[in-house]
């Protein structure tokens, strides 16, 4: 089992050195990933409703809340550090440019010395962010599909070709590519579209919450009608506090648990220090070495 540090850009780690502090943390205590979340902006008032909350609302306090850009968050560590991966859970993609944020990923990875940037992607749930942004919102399905397989072609590609209906450009050169040529894309997402998506296109699937058999049932049937082997798809859910549970997810296929580092997305924090961290190494990440 793998140990992501979830929600770990948030709160008191927003800040510089805090940031610096915890990712090193996290590296020494055996976490394989450290994940930031995004926000670019937070519309007062919002009426869309959050998915992972009864109350459809964020949490209280949270519209004005400190949430740092998470490549820059993520660039800012990588040079702190030496191995842990670099994870987005998630970076909502149909509100971007794909072709400049193709480049900034593949500049990440390069910089952290390749191999080491995970993709989150989601398709976001916010429209007031979107209407703010000037990116359409109704139609951030098929565009997130299509800028994944745009971003694809600019990383794996010596001179990249893609014509699509959102997106296209012929014989284009973006440096510096991933070393690896490739980055991994984890789809994350409670739904059953989410689910049909890391089938079809990901590398992985990162449910918010813990997953629930269907919605993995779900990804599974996506990838076999894709022509794709469901078991080479990696699995993060989030973290159980008991020894026992993370063994059981284990049984279930399942290759990583997130451990949260912030409560501000609605899940108790597990871990709230880097002492905390490295405790959590020596008490739980130790036993499934």
């Amino acid at each position: 089992m793998k140990f992501g540090l979830r929600y770990a850009s948030l709160g008191r780690y927003s800040n510089g050195p805090a940031a610096v502090e915890l990712a090193q943390a996290a590296e020494a205590a055996g976490f394989d990933s450290i994940w930031t979340v995004e926000h670019v902006v937070v519309p007062h008032g919002y009426q869309s409703r959050y998915p992972y909350s009864p109350s459809g609302r964020m949490g209280s306090g949270l519209e004005d809340y400190p949430i740092p850009d998470p490549l820059i968050w993520l660039a800012y560590i990588a040079s702190a550090t030496r191995t842990i991966k670099l994870g987005t859970a998630i970076l909502i993609l149909p509100q971007r440019n794909p072709v400049i944020t193709a480049k900034e990923i593949a500049t990440l990875d390069h910089l952290a010395g390749g191999g080491r940037v995970l993709l989150g992607i989601g398709v976001g749930w916010l429209a007031e962010e979107f209407a703010a942004l000037g990116a359409p919102f109704g139609d951030r399905g098929p565009r997130t599909d299509e800028y994944v397989a745009a971003m694809r072609a600019l990383w794996s590609q010596e001179c990249a070709s893609y014509k699509g209906r959102f997106v296209s450009f012929d014989q284009v050169f973006c440096r510096p590519l991933p070393p690896e040529r490739r980055i991994p894309i984890i789809v994350g997402g409670d739904t059953v579209a989410a689910a049909r998506r890391a089938g079809r296109l990901g590398d992985g699937y990162f449910p918010a919450r813990p997953a629930p058999p269907e919605l993995l049932d779900e990804m599974r049937r996506a990838a076999e009608a894709a022509g794709r082997d469901p078991g080479s798809i990696e699995i993060t859910v989030a973290a159980p506090t008991e020894a026992s549970e993370i063994e059981a997810l284990a049984k279930r296929g399942i290759t990583r648990v997130a451990v949260p580092v912030s409560a501000a997305a609605g899940l108790p924090a597990q871990v709230k220090t880097p002492d905390d961290v490295l405790r959590y190494g020596k008490e739980m990440i130790a036993r499934f070495r």
